[in-house]
């Protein structure tokens, strides 16, 4: 299925919220999202599929110097499976790597089998774990960090706060 990947826009926002809803059992407010699209820091970006360009995914990230903190992904349910999450991660941590991040950072449910295995698959690695972080259920985050930098990459890497 062919699928446009691109910045998210305010009248992306109801089709945001309906798929953060179907997706998290404590989802965030539409407000949450339209602040992150006023504010510039953010990479937020949807995937839309035609004829009608529906959204059906989207991906925020920020990023602070050699850091960067994957907030949320998500795919609408009737979208899953398709490669859709996997892409919008491969995108925004390709373009992270081109504003110079070094390292990527993310929580994510320890019960959340895919995303896991989708993290796993795109080399991040378990570091910590937050405990009782998530609500609704109570459970814990695991911490995950994905090195950017390639083999042969001669700037000398400064570590990141995770490493101090």
């Amino acid at each position: 299925m062919t699928a446009l990947l691109r910045p998210a826009q305010s009248s992306d926002v109801a089709e945001i919220v309906r798929i953060e809803r179907t997706s998290f059992a404590d989802p965030w407010s539409e407000e949450s999202f339209r602040r992150i699209l006023e504010g510039q820091a953010a990479i937020f970006h949807v995937v839309a599929v035609p004829p009608e360009n529906a959204v059906v995914g989207y991906i925020i990230a920020f990023s602070v110097g050699a850091d960067a903190e994957l907030l949320n992904v998500a795919v609408h349910p009737d979208y899953r499976g398709r490669g859709f999450a996997g892409q919008m991660l491969d995108a925004v941590l390709i373009q992270l790597d081109g504003i110079g991040v070094r390292t990527a950072f993310l929580e994510v449910r320890e019960s959340n089998r895919a995303a896991l295995a989708l993290y796993g698959s795109r080399g991040f690695k378990e570091i910590g774990r937050r405990r009782n972080y998530y609500r609704r259920p109570v459970e814990d985050a695991l911490v995950m960090r994905l090195q950017l930098e390639r083999a042969g990459d001669e700037r000398e890497s400064a570590g990141s706060f995770a490493d101090r």
